[in-house]
């Protein structure tokens, strides 16, 4: 099964503080969208809380906690990445997405052949959560798309696809 990760990071690494983004890019939020529509989505149990403990539509949002008794309406709830990975695969997924958060993306990240990285140009000094960094010795970036700031992104941006070397 190949596994993705799907990340907006600023030029810093930050992903968040107070368990909330640091920014509203809506032309992310539809990147997202694009590169999930129809896979299985796993996040952690923070990360789904910051999205209101809704799912996000159109996917099978599957939800990694410690906890035996987690529990949301609309969601799989597992206890580990092994539990993911065969419930996508009994479904008959040959993807599963990573959205997160950052204790997520460092226990998978030797796993994962993709990453999509919306870079985030600006550097965040009070984030309080980051992603891991991207060791250029093990990752190949193979497509990058720049964006500049407008009245509905305060930030220049850019959309990248990185692969496992």
């Amino acid at each position: 099964m190949i596994k993705s990760i799907v990340v907006a990071a600023s030029e810093n690494n930050a992903i968040g503080k107070n368990n909330q983004l640091l920014w509203h890019l809506p032309n992310d939020l539809k990147f997202l969208k694009n590169k999930t529509w129809g896979l299985p989505v796993l996040m952690g149990r923070k990360s789904f809380e910051s999205l209101g403990n809704k799912p996000l539509k159109g996917r099978i949002n599957i939800v990694i906690s410690s906890s035996k008794f987690f529990k949301a309406d609309g969601i799989v709830v597992v206890n580990s990445f092994r539990d993911a990975d065969f419930f996508s695969k009994s479904n008959d997924y040959n993807e599963m997405m990573i959205l997160g958060g950052a204790h997520v993306y460092e226990q998978i990240m030797n796993d994962c052949e993709n990453i999509y990285l919306t870079r985030v140009h600006h550097v965040f000094e009070d984030a309080d959560t980051f992603f891991p960094n991207l060791d250029e010795k093990k990752w190949k970036q193979v497509w990058n798309e720049d964006h500049t700031a407008d009245e509905k992104h305060a930030y220049d941006y850019s959309f990248q696809h990185w692969v496992r070397k």
